[in-house]
């Protein structure tokens, strides 16, 4: 990656958290482009990206398209897209891999390359739940991965306008847990936005801590219709939501994973957002896919593998997808059977 000019930073997917990231990486002297389409792209050509905050609104003249031609080779490519919607966008990436360019996942969930450079058994493993015929592990590369979670609370509430909640957070690492140089160059290109990105060195824990609360709240937000006060605040779905983290917190820790905070602190953590809706509900609300193979099949999946039973969790992925079915916002992925995972060296 060359130095002396500015990053090279293309938002795939401007949507809510895409949005965002792209009108606040405009301020840090980085050329920085969107892939978007249909009505949001026609409303950021014509009247650029507006972003609302703290009682605010700014407009944000970026280059945008639906054609990553137009882009060419970048620097690093931070994929904003919902988990679901990765797999059918495969193909437009090539144009924007260089011999050096970064792919960063900022998307919820299980991240495809989540096995990548994990010493212990089940090193380079795919998840078919995720990464179903290792389509993202064969075209984006797990070399290419810099994880980032996304810590924000951002919705679309109009083609080409982003209304920003609350929070600037979007940690990220590289799967070796080495701190590198393309880890530093991005982190001081979010900083230089107003935003905090730190360098970790075990992004798996963060990526956990961030599914912990997902994996449970978001189906069951869009099972009854309730924001996160509500949610965690109730004791029947507080309880169910606990019962699905104590299980994930079984399966995470049989990977090796830590966890920062306890789990009566995440939860009271997301309580107190208040009134807000997931992003699963607001798509549900809105007739769009349901994000749940990502955030909770992948959850089921790697419990099978650890052999940790997901009872609670098992019943709620259940009636979410047959909801989803039912809306025809969901297709089933094949079944994760063990022997469908075998791992596979990496190239």
């Amino acid at each position: 990656m060359k130095t002396g000019r500015p990053l090279k930073i293309c938002v795939f997917g401007a949507g809510a958290i895409g949005g965002f990231l792209g009108a606040r990486l405009a301020r840090s002297g980085a050329e920085v482009s969107l892939v978007a389409r249909g009505a949001n792209l026609a409303a950021i050509r014509a009247h650029g990206l507006r972003l609302r905050a703290g009682g605010e609104e700014t407009a944000v003249r970026l280059p945008a398209t639906d054609d990553p031609v137009e882009l060419g080779p970048q620097d690093y490519v931070v994929v904003t897209l919902k988990a679901n919607q990765i797999d059918a966008a495969l193909d437009r990436f090539a144009p924007l891999l260089g011999p050096e360019t970064a792919i960063v996942t900022a998307v919820n969930g299980v991240p495809y390359w989540y096995f990548y450079r994990q010493s212990g058994p089940w090193e380079n493993r795919g998840i078919v739940s995720v990464d179903p015929g290792r389509r993202q592990w064969t075209v984006l590369g797990p070399e290419r991965a810099i994880g980032c979670v996304v810590y924000p609370a951002t919705e679309l509430v109009a083609p080409g306008v982003v209304e920003h909640v609350y929070g600037d957070r979007f940690p990220i690492g590289e799967p070796s847990g080495e701190i590198s140089m393309r880890c530093q160059r991005l982190s001081a290109a979010f900083a230089a936005a107003g935003l905090k990105a730190p360098v970790l060195d075990n992004i798996r824990d963060e990526i956990w801590l961030k599914l912990w609360g997902n994996l449970c709240l978001n189906p069951l937000s869009a099972l009854t219709g309730t924001t996160l006060d509500v949610l965690c605040g109730e004791s029947g779905t507080r309880g169910i939501a606990c019962a699905m983290m104590r299980e994930a917190k079984a399966i995470a820790e049989r990977l090796g994973v830590s966890f920062r905070v306890d789990l009566e602190r995440r939860l009271e953590g997301a309580r107190k957002v208040g009134a807000h809706k997931t992003s699963m509900l607001q798509d549900l609300e809105r007739g769009r896919p349901l994000e749940i193979d990502a955030l909770v099949t992948a959850v089921q999946e790697l419990g099978r593998l650890v052999e940790v039973p997901t009872p609670t969790l098992d019943i709620v992925l259940a009636l979410i997808q047959h909801r989803a079915e039912a809306l025809r916002l969901y297709e089933r992925a094949a079944p994760a059977d063990p022997p469908a995972a075998e791992a596979v060296a990496a190239e």
